[in-house]
């Protein structure tokens, strides 16, 4: 069989590599983003929220580390979901996950952009997020066992800086902040506040795109999902709740730096204290950052190798191994992105991408534990039918409820897929036998029976 380019991704991928890996790509929605679901919530409602997006999170990753582990492939959910459903499956998810990762890396430069602002007025949040664009574009062509170093030290920064500041606030937390005025929507404030509490784990999957550059994935991925699903959950919970008890949670319900405004209650602004913690936060939306891209880059990479998009995407780096045009093509939408949107309508359709894509891998697991029963699955998801069951369940709720409250983007979301899928009956593509040998296995193996 042909292949599509004569170089290969190198395994070199470790437990460690994939826990940082995972929590750096989530770790920059516990900084921000999130905070906008009080909003539209009040602290109980978002409280409520967040407690069902965990569970969601929880069944869909057991069930989704399924399909890593059988189907071991940079593509993620599009590889799954072309091999359950064929090209149209496929499209449909690759373009959802493209909306997922291309997305969340704007909405994290706008951030960092924001962050930087608080600590120097004069720094302008477009320019420096144009900026960090830039370097970390060429961190990402550097090497993947380079980045994962990367993002394991600066993952480790992080997470030390949450339970930092977890600690500094703490003794000050009071329930009567809390509790003021704690669902002033009601209960359909829930589901309102549903896409801001998936922006607590959203792109843990990215694991995924990493899959084959993976010593032992069905020995190793697991371990690193699992390890790193459970770091998020207590970070998340713990930073939303006692963050909520600091001072009136209004004030912190509009702005992109709500831990560092949080602690400049207790510190006092102009604390040096305030200052110094405002500049390690950066260490949190720099993991994000920096592992949003070399997930985008794969998903790119798998597509442009499958001819879902433009070969070119596809060469690797002779020297580095790396998908150097899939970086650059990422950092391309990245920069549009951050000169026509704003952080939460950013954060939307990126959460709307990512619904769409789980949903579109728990059908897959479905549809392959029946066409496909003789699949080696070394993960089995637990519970089987029941978690991808409830995952997906829980999947819909969330879809239905950003449909509702954001008309508009959702609009833009389906047009985009409209054209995509347009161009794509247009060109022929759905009739081309795709050039992907993991895809093609069960082809190959039915065809040598």
């Amino acid at each position: 069989m042909t292949k599509s380019t004569a170089e290969t991704l190198k395994r070199t991928l470790k437990p460690i590599h994939l826990w940082g890996i995972a929590v750096g790509l989530v770790i920059s929605g516990e900084y921000f983003g999130w905070n906008y679901g009080w909003g539209v919530a009040g602290t109980i409602g978002f409280l409520i929220a967040t407690l069902l997006v965990t569970v969601m999170y929880v069944t869909f990753i057991f069930s989704y580390t399924e399909l890593t582990t059988a189907i071991p492939h940079a593509g993620g959910a599009f590889a799954y979901s072309y091999r359950a459903m064929g090209p149209f499956g496929g499209l449909i998810a690759g373009y959802a996950t493209l909306i997922d990762f291309l997305l969340a890396t704007p909405a994290i430069a706008f951030a960092l952009g924001s962050y930087l602002h608080f600590l120097y007025p004069l720094v302008p949040v477009l320019q420096s997020a144009l900026i960090f664009n830039v370097i970390f574009i060429f961190i990402n062509i550097s090497g993947i066992k380079e980045s994962a170093a990367f993002s394991i030290f600066i993952t480790v920064l992080a997470v030390g800086e949450l339970l930092l500041f977890m600690g500094i606030i703490a003794p000050h937390f009071k329930a009567v902040n809390y509790l003021s005025n704690p669902m002033p929507f009601g209960w359909k404030g829930i589901f309102a506040a549903l896409p801001y509490a998936v922006w607590f784990y959203l792109a843990i999957e990215g694991v995924a795109m990493v899959a084959e550059e993976v010593k032992e994935p069905e020995k190793n991925i697991p371990k690193g999902y699992i390890s790193g699903l459970a770091t998020l959950m207590f970070l998340a919970l713990g930073v939303m709740v006692l963050t909520g008890g600091i001072t009136d949670w209004r004030t912190l319900s509009t702005i992109d730096y709500p831990l560092p405004e949080a602690i400049s209650v207790v510190l006092g602004k102009n604390s040096s204290f305030t200052k110094i913690f405002a500049s390690i936060g950066l260490f949190g939306l720099i993991a994000s950052f920096h592992g949003t891209i070399l997930a985008s880059s794969r998903q790119i990479f798998a597509m442009a190798r499958s001819g879902y998009l433009p070969q070119g995407l596809a060469k690797i780096n002779h020297r580095f191994k790396t998908p150097h045009w899939s970086v650059v093509a990422g950092g391309f939408v990245s920069f549009a992105a951050l000169f026509t949107g704003t952080t939460s309508q950013v954060i939307i359709l990126s959460v709307l991408g990512a619904i769409v894509m789980y949903m579109m891998s728990m059908i897959s697991l479905f549809m392959l534990r029946s066409k496909e029963p003789e699949l080696k699955r070394p993960f089995r998801s637990p519970f089987y039918p029941v978690f991808p069951a409830v995952a997906l369940f829980l999947c819909t709720v969330c879809l239905f409820a950003i449909i509702y409250y954001n008309v508009v983007l959702t609009g833009v979301f389906l047009a985009g897929m409209a054209v995509a899928v347009l161009l794509f009956i247009i060109s022929g593509k759905h009739k081309e036998r795709i050039n992907d040998d993991i895809l093609l296995e069960k082809a190959i193996v039915v065809q040598a029976e």
